[in-house]
């Protein structure tokens, strides 16, 4: 299995990940890294942060001469502003130049203060900012290189930004990332791209935030991955706990899922028929999003993953209560972006792919990336052994 770690406040000198349980011979490349979390910072309505911050990443252990050891791998990504937050994040004992006692409406301020005791709303926000997916992007990119080699890659499109909305038969293929990172908003569809850049552009003007709803596919991931056998092994919860994990994410689904359940039974499922020439099982239709069972099917995985308008609004409007003085007030201000739904997309990918590629661990084993793979070449060429095949050799 696959497991990661992540530390570090948002303001803070650093992030650090390490990532347990990668093969050994994994090909690895610090711009590699790079590259993923230069993505993260993509998408037309992001704040002046995005042109500052370059995710300057060092790899701290567990990689020598470009390939994985084995060994658990530890990533640190600088913060570049750290100079000036240097002072008020200092980790020695003293007292911040500022405390922030109006919590924000959304956000994770007022619950977190009460839950530990504190009395600035900055010891959360922190550490509960969007910021720390920066880490968690920098462990995907791990995962994703081991899903390549598998056979398996993951990309998201935005399919909704604020009241804007594409059609779903406007879906990217495997081959199709960069066109879809070449967008403003990482829609597939331009002429919704346009759409979605007017719709943040009027949420700016008024000084405030969008949300929206991107959709995450992975191709070419094995039958199998994942368990019907117990709760906490089940593929689909799995992803949607791990896509729920991410910041302002308020819903999740898998394939359509939400659509799905007003319908009658005859029209809900995914028929099966047998392909006698490539000698596999065949689904036309993708309404389960690939998961039948707790089970990937084999087919394409699809969720859809909702994010809330960011709390932090460039006009504070939302009323709040001043912790100390107990009066009504606004909320104080942090920079903030109009939308970060196209940055989502690619912590969604990040964690699809964290998922798949431990549950992919978990199929196929190995400690060398040379193991894994024949192990996942044994169990892929088992599946043309059909089961009445094996009845008739007596194995059944």
């Amino acid at each position: 299995m696959l497991r990661f770690l992540t530390a570090g406040e948002s303001h803070g000198k650093a992030l650090v990940v390490i990532v347990e349980g990668l093969p050994a011979g994994l090909p690895v490349t610090a711009p590699e890294i790079s590259g993923e979390l230069a993505r993260r910072r993509l998408g037309y309505g992001r704040g002046p942060r995005m042109r500052f911050e370059a995710d300057e990443i060092t790899l701290i252990g567990g990689i020598r001469h470009g390939r994985t050891l084995g060994s658990p791998v530890a990533i640190e990504i600088a913060n570049t502003e750290w100079p000036k937050w240097q002072e008020e994040m200092s980790p020695d004992p003293g007292s911040p130049s500022k405390v922030l006692t109006k919590p924000r409406p959304g956000h994770a301020d007022l619950a977190g203060m009460q839950k530990y005791g504190f009395d600035d709303a900055r010891d959360v926000l922190e550490r509960a900012s969007a910021r720390e997916t920066a880490a968690r992007v920098a462990a995907g990119s791990l995962a994703k290189a081991l899903l390549a080699r598998l056979g398996v890659s993951v990309l998201s499109h935005v399919v909704g930004l604020g009241p804007v909305r594409a059609e779903t038969s406007q879906r990217p293929g495997p081959g199709d990332l960069e066109r879809v990172d070449d967008s403003s908003v990482r829609c597939f569809d331009p002429e919704v791209e346009a759409r979605m850049v007017d719709a943040i552009k009027a949420a700016a003007k008024e000084g405030d935030s969008l949300g929206g709803v991107v959709e995450v596919l992975a191709f070419g991931v094995p039958v199998g991955l994942g368990s019907h056998v117990h709760w906490d092994r089940r593929l689909d919860g799995l992803l949607a706990q791990a896509l729920m994990s991410i910041q302002a994410v308020k819903h999740v689904e898998l394939g359509e899922g939400s659509e799905v359940v007003s319908r009658r039974g005859s029209e809900a499922h995914d028929a099966i028929s047998w392909d006698e020439e490539s000698g596999t099982y065949l689904r036309e239709t993708d309404r389960a999003g690939g998961i039948e069972g707790g089970m990937s099917t084999g087919g394409l995985i699809a969720a859809r993953v909702g994010m809330k308008p960011l709390a932090t609004l460039n006009r504070p409007v939302l009323g709040t209560v001043d912790v100390v003085t107990k009066e009504s007030t606004v909320s104080f201000k942090e920079r903030t972006d109009v939308t970060a739904v196209p940055a989502m997309g690619v912590v969604a990918e990040t964690m699809m792919a964290l998922v798949l590629a431990s549950e992919a661990l978990r199929k196929f084993g190995g400690d060398s990336l040379a193991e894994v793979l024949r192990n996942r070449d044994g169990y892929l060429a088992s599946l043309h052994d059909t089961p009445s095949a094996a009845v008739a050799a007596g194995r059944g």
